[in-house]
């Protein structure tokens, strides 16, 4: 394919998507505040991959991916604002099939309204004025005229800071909405570039990939300063035609509030309380090692990644369970009176499963399988769902047994 074809495509590939959407404003909290109806619109800038002729566009047929930019009333301007939000995107067929899409993004917003222990202390949802946001929608496309394909679908909208800072209870919507992709809204002339039909041949290679992070979260409302988590972490695995990577790895995460609240002695581990003993080796008790399952979607220069993984060592999470879970704004003194978390089921869960997701970029594009390359990335991890922290991190990938594949036009 020229390079006057590679231009053709791209122009004439943009896609223009408004949206708007309504639905309902969860509870984030005891006491939240009354609203009506939650309004979004989302203007979506993308563009159809299925002239792209890259590897990973004819392994994803019929993708689309773009940036949306948001604005969010959440039906109460008093006590909960507006969101403004930027939000990459990727969307594609569902099941195969052609009516069928689901789309899925992670960005960040911005709110004009947050926590406030005397203006705004009913809305404990979020307590800084940048946020993480996600969506995850279903589409039908309901029928289509020349250039536009109406649509209508339902989802799934999250805002939280990533426990960067305390309360953080987060927005949870669920919405119903109306679209209109618009296809080449700058009437770009329509060229003979086909769609991706090179016919490339299936392939499998192995990858080592090394990591290294900073994270940052909050202990408690008592104990609301950022400090850093230290992350390092490997892993093996697959890539399966150049396109979708599947791993497993291992993880070491040193935790600064954990080692701070051991080392400063602070109530919960105090002589005679709960956790006396970490005190013999605050270092031990205030990491996390893990292991871990690893897929992740490679568009070139981006990566849409997800990890789930399992605890194997996160004692000092007792503590942050217990001065979280129980009775609200735990003192740093805490009277005998006072009701803690309680060690159920939940927590054995939420201390054992994590979940990592977010972005990277790869400073070599991927669709060039080289034997080298470097990534960053920003990814909210959590504890079975739940934010634990927010980080950026940088990597190091090495690709072997990688044999050169031709493609047959």
């Amino acid at each position: 394919m020229s390079s006057q074809e590679d231009k053709s495509w791209k122009k004439e590939s943009l896609v223009f998507t408004p949206e708007i959407m309504f639905g309902k404003t969860g509870e984030s909290n005891e006491n939240f505040p009354d609203r009506n109806l939650q309004f979004q619109f989302l203007a979506n800038i993308g563009r159809s991959h299925d002239k792209n002729p890259q590897e990973w566009a004819y392994w994803l047929k019929h993708t689309k991916t773009g940036v949306g930019l948001g604005y969010t009333n959440f039906g109460n301007l008093d006590s909960l604002g507006v969101a403004y939000t930027v939000i990459p995107f990727i969307e594609f067929n569902a099941f195969g099939l052609k009516n069928l899409k689901v789309s899925t993004g992670l960005g960040a917003s911005y709110f004009t309204k947050i926590f406030d222990e005397e203006t705004n202390p009913r809305n404990a949802a979020v307590s800084t004025d940048i946020t993480w946001a996600f969506r995850s929608y279903i589409y039908y496309q309901l029928f289509s005229t020349h250039k536009i394909d109406w649509r209508i679908g339902m989802g799934y909208s999250h805002h939280s800071n990533g426990h960067t800072r305390l309360p953080n209870q987060g927005y949870n919507s669920f919405l119903v909405s109306l679209s209109a992709d618009i296809n080449n809204p700058l009437n770009q002339p329509t060229t003979a570039v086909p769609s991706n039909t090179n016919n490339f041949s299936r392939s499998i290679y192995s990858y080592v990939n090394l990591r290294a992070g900073i994270g940052q979260n909050s202990l408690t409302e008592s104990l609301n300063d950022k400090k850093n988590v230290y992350v390092l972490s490997a892993e093996y695995g697959r890539v399966l035609n150049n396109t979708f990577k599947f791993g497993v790895g291992a993880y070491y995460r040193l935790y600064d509030h954990y080692y701070d609240y051991i080392k400063d002695n602070e109530a919960l581990v105090q002589e005679g309380k709960e956790f006396e003993y970490f005190k013999e080796d605050p270092w031990r008790y205030a990491t996390n090692i893990g292991l871990t399952i690893n897929g992740e979607f490679l568009l070139n220069h981006i990566g849409l990644d997800l990890q789930l993984g399992y605890n194997l060592h996160k004692p000092a999470y007792k503590i942050d369970w217990r001065l979280n879970e129980g009775w609200d704004n735990v003192p740093l003194e805490i009277p005998d009176y006072f009701v803690l978390g309680e060690f159920n089921s939940k927590f054995k869960l939420k201390q054992q499963i994590s979940s990592r997701l977010g972005l990277k970029y790869y400073l070599i594009g991927t669709t060039k399988a080289p034997e080298h390359n470097v990534f960053v990335g920003m990814h909210l991890n959590s504890n079975l769902g739940q934010a634990d922290f927010t980080e950026l991190s940088m990597g190091y990938v090495y690709n072997f047994n990688f044999r050169e594949r031709k493609v047959k036009n």
